[in-house]
């Protein structure tokens, strides 16, 4: 067993800041002892195994660091050993005492010394592993904190990230936010970086700097690196992914500050853009956070959580959830008050928010079809998404009939006319027996369930162009009567509705004067 003294003179504590070199020696020199005295320990012998493990993988850790030829250059290396000897001096004087014949301390605030000096030296192992990998003690530092310029090559610049990267995951607050600052401007300089920082980086160790824990500048640093990544390529956004960045920016899209929120919805709407990752959306609970967004949001946040709604309403479940949730009354205010960009958003024309829309007023939900009717209706849709969608005209038709909820009628009305626009669309609908039957009810004077102006509308549309069967199947279903008492009454519409019916009848006539 070793003598007290020679334990206190050998680690005794230096007194202000010592060189790597003089670190190394002290830490080696605690170590040693360390090692030895781990082999004749007589209590709690299975944590001394463990810890000898440890203090051996140590061992051959510094000896890897001092065969690299720049090893005392790196600055990490300042902050690592000082915190390394502190542990190793913690653990010499438990050491001496359970190398002792018989323990008579108290047992369990021994087994918990042990524990936590265990848990450092992992840490601890885990920074030098980090640094060792990284490859940085092989440069000397000055390459090492040098910007790679836009003509670098791949080797440089990867060197470079893998420093940054060490950097971040092993040192102090300072460190990390001079890492950070590295990394941005890198990001922000050369665009073709992203692909090198996702290959080269620990971009999970990036995500984890997004959880509420982190210190706040460092937070705000990742988020915003994040933001960068996830906008700037295929190959970034994916790993991103896969890394679980999604649901930690989620959390910031409800929880965090403006600012945060603004760059996490950025974040949000680039990830969802692949269809591969919108599914997620519902698994990280997202669906509502998204919304929210959308209705409290500053208008960048609300404008890219719009964006990202729209990327995960291709999965028919979210689209599903967006009804059940309130997603649609949001989008229609914004369309009201939003700024343009987030409207041009909503009002995207693709084939998939068209065609969920129209599956939308065909479900039975009154209010949700209520307000996809009112967003087709603002649509600008192409000819051939409104021949994709004329399916759903019966269903709006039959909304018509419906006095409730309030402004369901028009929103149906108008949807029906924007759809009437197209020839095809025109003729599908007169054939359709019971929207016509529904529309010639709706005309008749002693119908007071519903405004004429709603079903003069359609009527009117459907009889532009000039289509004689159209007119027929009208007249034929008793519309001439219902819009002549209508046109004598003076009900605005109806006077011009009539023009257009009239016109089979005129034709009529001349035809057959003609043929006499």
């Amino acid at each position: 067993m070793h003598t007290s003294e020679q334990p206190q003179t050998s680690t005794s504590e230096p007194s202000g800041p010592q060189p790597p070199q003089t670190l190394l020696h002290l830490i080696t020199t605690v170590l040693s002892l360390l090692l030895l005295s781990s082999l004749t320990v007589r209590s709690f012998v299975g944590r001394w195994q463990v810890l000898r493990s440890k203090l051996c993988t140590l061992q051959s850790s510094l000896s890897s660091i001092s065969e690299s030829p720049h090893w005392d250059d790196n600055s990490l290396l300042h902050t690592l050993f000082p915190s390394l000897l502190s542990t190793l001096q913690r653990l010499k004087p438990l050491s001496d005492q359970c190398t002792l014949s018989s323990f008579t301390g108290g047992k369990l605030l021994m087994q918990s010394d042990l524990d936590i000096a265990s848990s450092s030296l992992s840490s601890h192992l885990r920074d030098l592993y980090l640094l060792l990998r990284s490859g940085v003690l092989h440069q000397s530092n000055a390459i090492v904190l040098s910007h790679p310029g836009p003509g670098s090559d791949k080797d440089d610049l990867g060197f470079f990230i893998r420093d940054v990267f060490t950097r971040l995951q092993i040192g102090g607050i300072e460190f990390k936010k001079k890492a950070l600052e590295s990394l941005l401007q890198l990001l922000n300089k050369d665009e073709k970086s992203t692909a090198v920082v996702a290959k080269e980086g620990n971009i999970g160790y990036l995500i984890s700097l997004l959880e509420v824990n982190s210190q706040p500048l460092i937070r705000e640093q990742a988020v915003l690196a994040v933001s960068m990544l996830a906008s700037s390529s295929q190959d970034s956004r994916k790993i991103i992914f896969e890394e679980g960045g999604l649901g930690p920016l989620l959390r910031i899209l409800e929880t965090g500050s403006i600012s945060l929120k603004e760059k996490a919805a950025i974040a949000v709407e680039a990830i969802t853009a692949d269809p591969e990752n919108a599914w997620a959306i519902s698994a990280y609970g997202g669906v509502s956070a998204l919304i929210e967004a959308c209705r409290s949001g500053s208008q960048p946040i609300q404008t890219h959580a719009v964006g990202a709604l729209r990327n995960v309403a291709s999965v028919e479940d979210i689209r599903l959830a967006l009804g059940e949730e309130g997603a649609v009354p949001v989008l229609v205010q914004l369309l009201v008050s939003g700024n343009t960009a987030t409207q041009e958003k909503i009002l995207s024309s693709s084939t998939t928010t068209v065609i969920q829309l129209s599956e939308f007023i065909k479900h039975r939900n009154m209010v949700l079809q209520q307000i996809s009717a009112s967003l087709l209706s603002k649509l600008s849709i192409s000819e051939g998404n409104k021949r994709a969608i004329s399916s759903c005209m019966g269903s709006l038709v039959k909304l018509m009939e419906s006095p409730k909820p309030m402004g369901l009628q028009d929103a149906a009305a108008q949807a029906i006319v924007s759809l009437l626009t197209v020839r095809s669309n025109r003729k599908e609908l007169a054939r359709d027996e019971k929207s016509v039957m529904r529309l010639v009810q709706m005309l008749d004077p002693q119908n007071e369930t519903v405004s004429k102006k709603y079903p003069l509308m359609v009527v009117t549309a459907l009889l532009a162009g000039g289509s004689g069967d159209c007119r027929k199947i009208l007249v034929a279903a008793g519309a001439n009567k219902h819009l002549q008492i209508l046109t004598e009454m003076e009900v605005a519409g109806a006077k011009k509705a009539l023009q257009r019916l009239a016109g089979i009848t005129l034709k009529s006539i001349f035809s057959r004067t003609w043929r006499e």
